[in-house]
């Protein structure tokens, strides 16, 4: 049985035969949050795609090592070295210290993996703890004569990097035609050219988080961080890098120059990028009030969403789609998923229902084929899910009488359910007791969430949110140990 994986890389523009650096080892570097806030779907989509990459290497026999960062420094993250500090903005705004902002935001980022069934990665670095290696490195790229020092702060030099290696060649951006949407903008002028970008900035006297260094007191830029730590942890040259499509430029673009302006080769073979999420065919945005959390949707608290729906759901329903695709919530969307997840693992239990027949013209082999074939065709899991959905028609077949599956059929039926929806899809049964105490993780959600409002005087929104459960017969009341919660059905 054939079992080869076709990945589509960025780089190249192609699907690319998945050929290991060093098989059986596989090194994956996927981008972290920035810990300044709860994690939204868009992040919580990317991370169960490349939670399905680990799973599904790992089922082929590859030994990964699967790094994912915590971005816990306060970077400053636009194009031009520009903006705010997200964490320590948040800081302020909560009136906590920075590391209390990190470590609350670090636990809410792993409790929502959990509750999606996410593996953890098999390293899980912290940019603060690893300042000393970014230092290294911003000194040897300085020794390359690929970047220079101007009061302070450290900016890689795009135009003598150009002198030896391509820049762009990832995000397909022409740099003279960037030049074209360049405004004027603060700290322009200590740059030899627009394009140049922080390795190091000196901190302001406001900049709360900051480190010293041989250039003074201040901070790493946005995209050192993933350098040190990928060449850290899975060297020089590493297999796979993942991330959401946003981060294409100029995070990895960046990226990219700084390994090879270090180290004298591209860091990765394959890149990979996953799409964004849309609410009723419009981008998820705050602005248009179509974003919610994943405590909302669980919930069913934001007013897009006609009821909640359970975690399991919705990885399945994400699935449903291809990564490189953009995926639109909606209730019609989400219930059809729900229908679909309920007639799956209907199907899953049923199996030991089914009689086996002496005889069988059932092809369970060739379907096990196609399974195979879909996630090596570059992840194609909305493949993969109607083929499983084929194994599902089988087994009802069989349990109405309308099929004969031989005790052979049945027993690759139940491990192609075993292997693909559930080790390498991640896609569960909701056990009884999980069911049981499903409403009140989603309350406690919506007290955090209540509380995190009343923190910021968002007096209005958290008063919206007890208005909508009242709409759907369920009362909320903030008490000193949390919330409590009634619900009259009517």
């Amino acid at each position: 049985m054939t079992k080869e994986l076709f990945i589509y890389n960025s780089l190249t523009r192609s699907k690319d035969l998945f050929q290991p650096i060093q098989a059986p080892h596989v090194g994956l570097y996927v981008c972290g949050p920035t810990v300044y806030s709860n994690v939204h779907l868009g992040n919580c989509r990317t991370f169960m795609f490349f939670d399905v990459v680990f799973r599904y290497l790992t089922h082929l026999g590859y030994k990964v090592r699967y790094v994912r960062n915590i971005t816990d420094v306060g970077h400053i993250t636009s194009q031009f070295d520009e903006g705010v500090d997200r964490i320590g903005e948040q800081a302020r705004l909560e009136q906590l210290e920075p590391m209390e902002i990190v470590q609350k935001y670090t636990d809410d980022f792993r409790s929502v993996m959990r509750v999606f069934n996410n593996h953890s990665p098999s390293i899980e670095p912290t940019a603060t703890g690893h300042m000393i290696e970014q230092i290294e490195m911003i000194k040897k790229i300085l020794d390359q004569g690929f970047a220079y020092e101007v009061n302070g702060s450290i900016y890689f030099d795009v135009q003598a990097y150009r002198t030896k290696y391509p820049y762009g060649e990832l995000s397909g951006r022409n740099v003279e035609e960037l030049y074209e949407n360049t405004r004027t903008l603060d700290g322009q002028d200590e740059k030899r050219f627009f394009a140049d970008f922080a390795l190091w900035k000196k901190a302001s006297p406001e900049h709360i988080m900051r480190w010293p260094s041989p250039w003074g007191e201040g901070f790493p830029g946005w995209h050192l961080e993933c350098s040190a730590m990928s060449t850290k942890y899975l060297g020089e040259q590493f297999d796979i890098h993942g991330g959401g499509m946003d981060l294409k430029f100029p995070h990895h673009e960046s990226e990219i120059a700084q390994n090879t302006a270090c180290c004298g080769k591209g860091p990765v073979r394959y890149w990979m990028h996953s799409n964004m999420l849309t609410v009723n065919g419009q981008k998820m945005s705050k602005s248009l009030g179509n974003s919610f959390l994943p405590h909302e949707l669980f919930a069913g608290s934001h007013p897009l969403l006609e009821k909640g729906y359970a975690p399991q759901v919705v990885r399945f329903f994400m699935m449903q789609a291809h990564y490189r695709s953009t995926l639109d919530f909606s209730n019609e969307a989400l219930n059809a998923a729900e229908r679909g997840y309920e007639r799956m693992m209907s199907a899953y239990a049923s199996l030991a229902d089914c009689k086996p027949s002496a005889s069988s013209n059932a092809d369970t082999a060739a379907l096990e084929q196609r399974c195979y074939a879909a996630m090596g065709d570059d992840f194609n899991t909305p493949v993969l899910v109607a083929e499983l959905f084929e194994a599902v028609r089988m087994i009802n077949g069989c349990k109405n009488g309308q099929l004969e599956l031989t005790a052979e059929n049945l027993a690759q039926l139940k491990n192609l359910l075993q292997v693909f929806l559930i080790e390498v899809l991640g896609v569960e049964p909701i056990e009884q007791s999980a069911t049981s105490d499903l409403p009140d993780v989603m309350m406690e959600a919506v007290f955090e969430v209540r509380r995190t409002l009343k923190e910021r005087k968002d007096y209005a929104t958290a008063d919206l949110l007890r208005d909508v459960f009242a709409k759907r017969n369920i009362g909320i009341k903030d008490t000193k140990e949390g919330g409590e919660w009634s619900y009259e059905k009517k």
